[in-house]
């Protein structure tokens, strides 16, 4: 799941520098800052740091959206030819990198489980509760910094 959204990620990036139009180039960020806060939050096990940065994103991709629509409100909106070549073979590439990893999905199954219950222990030391007490001082002085400003 995480090497598909790096491919989409990368697809996506490439597309980005074949659009002209500020309108394509928009939406072409927002659907990069929605896959990478996808990708943080499968990496990181906890999702908040993803939605802050998907809102973050947002809200400055919604202030440039509306500059320039006041810039440029009557623009024609074309594709070009070669980014319709070049996303079809991306899309080609990505289906045949699942199908791949389908395959080692399911070589992945038939491992025992000794190391399926370490790797689970492992993982449990990673996940961070933001309200027990060494985070509990950074969630409130960031409580009273969105507060005050």
């Amino acid at each position: 799941m995480l090497m598909c959204l790096f491919i989409l990620n990368w697809m996506f990036s490439m597309i980005f520098m074949f659009l002209n139009h500020s309108l394509s180039l928009g939406c072409i960020l927002l659907i990069q800052s929605i896959i990478i806060s996808l990708s943080s939050g499968l990496i990181y096990y906890n999702f908040w740091f993803s939605y802050i940065l998907f809102l973050i994103m947002t809200g400055g991709m919604l202030v440039m959206f509306i500059y320039m629509t006041s810039v440029a409100s009557n623009e024609k909106f074309k594709l070009p030819k070669m980014m319709l070549v070049y996303s079809s073979f991306i899309m080609l590439l990505l289906a045949l990198v699942i199908l791949f990893m389908d395959n080692f999905y399911s070589n992945l199954l038939t491992l025992n489980f000794s190391n399926f219950n370490q790797s689970f222990i492992l993982n449990n030391f990673n996940l961070n509760k933001f309200f027990n007490l060494p985070n509990m001082q950074m969630l409130i002085t960031l409580m009273i910094y969105l507060l005050v400003t």
